[in-house]
């Protein structure tokens, strides 16, 4: 069986402060576009930059310099929420105390930051990887479908950061099945559909 490419032809410019929502149906090549972005795939052909930073040859910088929420929130399973944070924050070089600042603006309860994430409910785990983007501070925040399994009160909390975000100068990019709450944040909207993205007009 032949194979096809998740991406053809993709290009995203994103300027910072823009908030750039990426639409499209499941399988449309969303998460796979996310993952190229920060440097966690390889490019199988074609190029890219991030940042200024060859997809192809410096992956590693974008990494450092790139935010990306996914579907697996890539923590440590044996480690609490506070570990896990340090973790990143020693990697990023940052002040091991904005760890409890960053859990406290994603509203972690006290009693849950020092059990291990792995007994976390899912919305929890997922409030615990924003707070890692947080305490990076990457120039490139990347979440997809961000709002997925949080409550009313973790999706008011996501819109707060994005806005946050984009305001200091970041540059974000949500991708979502459907507009919903991310669209309300989007000053920009791009379709993906077979790999392929087009421009849409804001209404």
């Amino acid at each position: 069986m032949g194979g096809f490419p998740a991406l053809a032809g993709a290009d995203l410019e994103v300027v910072p402060g823009e908030v750039v929502l990426v639409r499209g149906p499941n399988g449309a090549g969303k998460s796979t576009l996310l993952h190229l972005c920060a440097g966690l795939l390889r490019l199988s052909e074609g190029q890219g930059d991030v940042l200024g930073c060859d997809l192809g040859a410096d992956r590693a910088a974008v990494r450092r310099r790139v935010g990306l929420l996914g579907h697996d929130t890539a923590l440590y399973g044996e480690l609490s929420a506070a570990e896990n944070l340090q973790v990143w924050a020693r990697a990023s070089r940052v002040a091991e105390a904005d760890v409890t600042g960053a859990l406290d603006r994603l509203g972690l309860p006290q009693r849950l930051r020092d059990v291990p994430t792995a007994r976390l409910s899912a919305g929890q785990r997922r409030r615990v990887a924003l707070a890692a983007i947080v305490v990076r501070r990457p120039e490139l925040w990347l979440l997809d479908e961000p709002h997925a399994g949080l409550d009313s009160d973790g999706r008011a909390i996501v819109d707060s950061l994005v806005t946050a975000a984009a305001a200091a100068g970041a540059a974000v990019v949500l991708a979502s099945h459907e507009t919903g709450p991310a669209g309300g944040l989007a000053t920009r909207t791009v379709t993906m559909a077979g790999g392929t993205l087009s421009e849409r007009a804001q209404s």
